[in-house]
C-alpha cells in the first residue's frame, strides 16, 4: 500500500517544489518509487506529458527526480493565468474552460473528485506520494471548497509538513502565524515543519526553532540552507527567471506580462558562451545583443501590445537593421508576422491586430489546442532535436516556405531570406546540447563545445538530495507518511 506525505508552505515562493524533488529524489534512491503530486496549480510555464496532456513544470522536474515520466495525473488542475482577472482551467490535461477568479470557487467542488481520481491512480503505481501544496493553507479565506491545501489533505486523509522561508525574514512569524489562524482540525494534520533558504550557520537558529517547537507543538525536522545550484535547475515561476551573465553571446529576452513556457531559456542560461539579460518593463532593449528572443505568451495580442507600449518594437526595428538576429518561440513567433487574428474571441473580444511585420505570416487563433511532444531536425545543421508544442494558433503565410526545422514529417516554424529572423511553435529546442552550439555558433559563439544540459540538471537534483540528506532528519520525515 503507497504511503503520502504533504509539504505546504507558510507562505508563496518559500522553496515548495525543489524540496518535493530533492525528497523524491532521495527517497527514490532509497529504492522506492516515488510520484509527485500537486493538486492544483497555477502556472503558464507547462510541460506536455507522456500521456498527452500538460502539467506544470515544478511536477515534470518533481517527476524526473522521481525517475520517472510525467503523467497529467501528477497536476490534475493547472490554472493559467491570462488576465489580472481570469485564467484558463486544465483538468487532467486537457483545457476545460476559462474562468473569472471570482467565478473560480464556485468551479472548484466539480474538481476535487477529479482530484482524488489522479491521486488514487498515482497512489496505486507508487511507494510513496510526494505531495505538494498550493501557496499557504494560511489564507483562510481560500478554505472552503479548498483542493489545493488543507481541503485535500482532509479529503485524503494526509499528514502535512509545514516549511518556512527564513530568507524573506519573519519565520517565525510565518509559521507560528499560520498555527494561530488555522482553524483546530488543520492545525492538527501538521505533524512537523521545518525552515528552507537559511544562509550562514544554522547553530544561530537553534533558540528560534525551539521558540517555534513551543509555540505550535509540532516537531522540528530541521533547517535547509539556502541551495546555490537553484539557477541551474528549471524554474516555474516568473518571479524566478532571472539575467545571468556569462560568455560573449548576448541574449536579449523581453520581460512579457503573460510570458509562458519560457523554459526555453533554461539551457541557454547555463550556457557558458551565453549571457542571458531578461528586460523589464520602460528599460530599452540592449543595442548589442546578438539575439533578440521573444518568448511564448499566454495572452499573444495582449503581450504584443505591452510590447509596443515599452517601445521595443521601435528598439527591435533598430536591432534588425544593425544585422542583429531574432528568434521568436510560440506566441513570440506569431507576434513577429503581419497579423493576429481570434475570430473566436479566445484572448478577449473578437478581432485582429496588426504584428511586428518581421515575418511575411500571419497567425489565427484557434479554440482547440495542440499538445504534442516532437521530434524535429535542424534542416542547416542536419541535428535531431525533441522538444514540445503547446499552442491555440496557426501560422501561414510566404516565409513558411523557409521553414528551418522538420517536425514529424513537416516543414515547422519560418524565416526571412537572410535567415536573421526566424519563429517556430517548438519548445524545449535548445535543451539538445548540439543542436543549441550550433545555433550559437551561427551568432558567433567562439566555440567552446556542448555542454550537457541535461547532465547539469541531474547533478543539481543529486546536489539538492545531498543537500537534504545532510540537513533534514529525512528517515524521520519519510516515517511521517501515511498510507492512503
Amino acid at each position: 500500500m503507497a504511503r503520502a506525505l504533504m509539504i505546504q508552505g507558510a507562505g508563496s515562493n518559500v522553496g515548495k517544489s525543489l524540496l518535493v524533488a530533492g525528497l523524491a529524489r532521495a527517497a527514490a534512491r532509497r529504492g522506492l518509487s516515488v510520484a509527485p503530486f500537486k493538486p492544483q496549480n497555477m502556472s503558464n510555464n507547462a510541460a506536455v506529458t507522456v500521456d498527452g496532456g500538460e502539467i506544470g513544470r515544478a511536477q515534470a522536474l518533481q517527476a524526473l527526480a522521481a525517475g520517472r515520466a510525467p503523467l497529467t495525473d501528477m497536476n490534475p488542475v493547472l490554472l493559467k493565468p491570462e488576465t489580472e482577472i481570469g485564467a484558463q482551467v486544465v483538468v487532467q490535461g486537457r483545457r476545460l474552460a476559462t474562468v473569472r477568479a471570482r467565478d473560480y470557487a464556485a468551479l472548484k467542488p466539480t474538481l476535487m473528485p477529479k482530484v482524488m481520481e489522479s491521486f488514487r491512480r498515482l497512489a496505486a503505481s507508487a511507494d510513496l506520494v510526494l505531495v505538494e501544496g498550493a501557496g499557504s493553507p494560511a489564507e483562510i479565506n481560500l478554505r472552503a471548497g479548498d483542493i489545493a491545501n488543507m481541503g485535500f489533505a482532509e479529503a485524503a486523509n494526509v499528514p502535512v509538513v509545514l516549511a518556512g522561508d527564513i530568507d524573506r525574514g519573519g519565520v517565525i512569524a510565518q509559521l507560528v502565524g499560520t498555527h494561530a489562524v488555522l482553524p483546530p482540525s488543520d492545525r492538527d494534520r501538521i505533524v512537523a515543519f521545518l525552515v528552507n533558504k537559511f544562509r550562514g550557520d544554522p547553530t544561530l537558529f537553534a533558540e528560534g526553532m525551539d521558540a517555534i517547537a513551543a509555540r505550535t507543538g509540532w516537531a522540528p525536522l530541521g533547517i535547509l540552507p539556502w541551495f546555490d545550484q537553484a539557477w541551474r535547475l528549471p524554474a516555474e515561476d516568473v518571479m524566478d527567471i532571472a539575467s545571468r551573465p556569462g560568455g560573449p553571446i548576448r541574449i536579449a529576452v523581453p520581460r512579457l506580462n503573460r510570458i509562458a513556457n519560457f523554459d526555453d531559456l533554461d539551457p541557454l542560461s547555463t550556457d557558458p558562451a551565453v549571457s542571458v539579460e531578461i528586460v523589464p518593463e520602460g528599460r530599452a532593449l540592449p543595442g548589442d545583443a546578438a539575439l533578440v528572443l521573444l518568448p511564448g505568451s499566454k495572452s499573444t495580442i495582449a503581450d504584443l501590445a505591452h510590447f509596443r507600449a515599452q517601445g521595443w518594437d521601435i528598439d527591435l526595428a533598430a536591432h534588425v537593421r544593425r544585422g542583429g538576429a531574432v528568434l521568436g518561440v510560440c506566441g513570440g513567433y506569431q507576434m513577429l508576422g503581419r497579423r493576429i487574428a481570434d475570430p473566436d474571441g479566445i484572448e478577449g473580444p473578437a478581432g485582429a491586430v496588426e504584428g511586428l511585420g518581421l515575418l511575411d505570416v500571419e497567425t489565427v487563433l484557434q479554440p482547440r489546442k495542440r499538445l504534442a511532444l516532437s521530434e524535429a531536425r535542424d534542416r542547416e545543421s542536419g541535428l535531431d532535436l525533441t522538444g514540445y508544442e503547446i499552442h491555440m494558433g496557426e501560422t501561414t503565410g510566404p516565409d513558411t516556405a523557409r521553414a528551418w526545422l522538420d517536425l514529424d514529417g513537416r516543414g515547422e516554424g519560418a524565416a526571412s531570406a537572410d535567415g536573421r529572423i526566424r519563429g517556430c511553435y517548438l519548445h524545449g529546442m535548445f535543451a539538445a546540447d548540439a543542436f543549441r552550439a550550433a545555433f550559437l555558433a551561427r551568432l558567433g559563439s567562439p566555440g567552446t563545445g556542448a555542454t550537457s544540459y541535461g547532465a547539469g540538471v541531474e547533478a543539481a537534483l543529486d546536489a539538492l538530495a545531498a543537500q537534504i540528506e545532510a540537513t533534514l532528519d529525512v528517515e524521520r520525515l519519510l516515517a511521517l507518511a501515511r498510507p492512503v
